[in-house]
Formats: C-alpha cells, sequence, structure tokens
C-alpha cells in the first residue's frame, strides 16, 4: 500500500506526501512550504519525485520552486498554477497522473479557483480536494460561480462513499459552528461536532475525513436537502448553496 505522511504548514495547512514504497517514488500534494516538504521527506528517507498542485494559491503552490530546485521533480498541475512556477505537465479533468503503479483521476473541482482540480487515487480510497471542499465545509468562491461550485461538489459527492477526503486546512471547529447554525437539526451533525471539539481539545487533526460522514453532515454538499432548501430559502440546490456561501462569509 501506498503511505501518506500528513503534517502541519504555515498556520494552519497540511502538508501530503505520497509514497509508493515498490517505485520509491513520492509525490507532493500541493507545496505550501517547500522547506517543510524538503525536512519532512529527509525525515522518512523519501526522494520527492512528483508535485501534484490542486491550485494556483500560494499556499499551495507557493514552494513548488524550492522543491523543484531541490529535487528535480517534475511538477503537475493546473494550467492556472503558471501564476507562480512553471509547469512540466498540465492536467485538467478527465486526465490520470501516475506514481509508480498507482493511478489518480484528475477531477475538476472548480469554484474556489476556477481551474482547481483533486487528485483521486480510487484503490487507496483516498481523494486530496485541496479547498474545493473542507470537513464541513468548502472554499471561498473567490473566483468561480455557485452553479459552477456545486456542480463540483457534485462530483466530489459521487466518488465513494468510503473515500477518505484529504483537505488542505484545519478550518473543522469554525466550519462545525457554521453548520450547526445551518443545520441545528441535524442529529449526526451535532454528534460530529461534539467529536470535533473533543479532538481540538486534544490538538488532534480533523482530517482526514470520510465522504460518508461528510454527506450525512455538510451543508455545502447537502445544499439539495428540501429541509435546508426551505430554510435558506432557495428555489433549487444552486441558490441555496449560494445562501449557505454567502452565509458562511458574513458569519
Amino acid at each position: 500500500m501506498i503511505e501518506i505522511h500528513q503534517f502541519p504548514c504555515l498556520s494552519d495547512n497540511y502538508g501530503y506526501l505520497v509514497h509508493d514504497p515498490a517505485s520509491g517514488e513520492t509525490v507532493c500534494i500541493d507545496t505550501p512550504d517547500g522547506e517543510e516538504y524538503l525536512k519532512q521527506a529527509k525525515a522518512k528517507r523519501w526522494t520527492i519525485t512528483q508535485i501534484w498542485n490542486t491550485h494556483w494559491h500560494p499556499d499551495h503552490a507557493g514552494g513548488n520552486k524550492a522543491i523543484k530546485d531541490a529535487t528535480g521533480c517534475a511538477i503537475i498541475a493546473p494550467q492556472e498554477v503558471e501564476k507562480l512556477s512553471p509547469i512540466d505537465r498540465v492536467v485538467s479533468h478527465g486526465d490520470t497522473v501516475t506514481m509508480g503503479d498507482w493511478n489518480a483521476e484528475v477531477i475538476d473541482v472548480g469554484g474556489h479557483t476556477n481551474g482547481h482540480v483533486a487528485f483521486h487515487m480510487p484503490e487507496a480510497g483516498a481523494a486530496f480536494v485541496g479547498d474545493a471542499v473542507f470537513a464541513l465545509g468548502c472554499g471561498r468562491m473567490f473566483e468561480g460561480e455557485p452553479e459552477q461550485f456545486w456542480n463540483s461538489l457534485q462530483r466530489i459527492k459521487a466518488l465513494p462513499p468510503e473515500t477518505m477526503l484529504y483537505c488542505a486546512h484545519e478550518y473543522t471547529a469554525a466550519n462545525a459552528k457554521f453548520a450547526l447554525h445551518a443545520d441545528p437539526d441535524n442529529a449526526a451533525l451535532a454528534e460530529y461536532a461534539t467529536e470535533i471539539e473533543r479532538k481540538r481539545s486534544k490538538s488532534e487533526p480533523t482530517v482526514p475525513t470520510k465522504l460518508e460522514l461528510e454527506l450525512a453532515t455538510n451543508p455545502f454538499l447537502r445544499a439539495d436537502n428540501p429541509a435546508l432548501m426551505q430554510k435558506w430559502g432557495g428555489a433549487d440546490p444552486v441558490e441555496t448553496f449560494a445562501a449557505l456561501r454567502a452565509g458562511k462569509d458574513s458569519f
């Protein structure tokens, strides 16, 4: 099996190194802090061979140059990452990237940024989703439109429910407060929020999170739920999603 090494970066990012023992390949999922990634890889005695960027924001691609200079690795990313660094291979929805014998499907999850992608490794039961979706949340809509973002979330929702979502930030405690405000009668959400509070009180990470749990509790993935649509005044899921996102922005 592959090994996924998760570690804190910057103020609230998570870094991920994905390692295939059989081939010896190691992939950086985003690069919030190049020096920290190099340090973590050295401690694991892993050689970084690739970077897979989800989107162009500096806390996701800002370490590309430092890692490339140190390792000569290949940078694989959506076109928009060229705003920050050169790319060795541009990928978009429907493409496949590989690490040894392991494949990852590239999924369009635009909305936070227009070119945002996720990397789904079906055989590993893992999806690296950047800022498209968080535990109990989703990214701010900096560049996209509500319909675009909602359609992106549909693609995430369609993954196998047991898929583990490797989100890029530790935002879950704040997300839980808004989720409880948005969907106060959701018993599964209340139970989840209690578990999040317990974990954070011990400084434990709340990600990765299982898609199945998010489908039952994350209001942004549930904008097609009739009760949420009625509460948030949406005539359809897109309007409801837009209302929820606007509500979270000002919460």
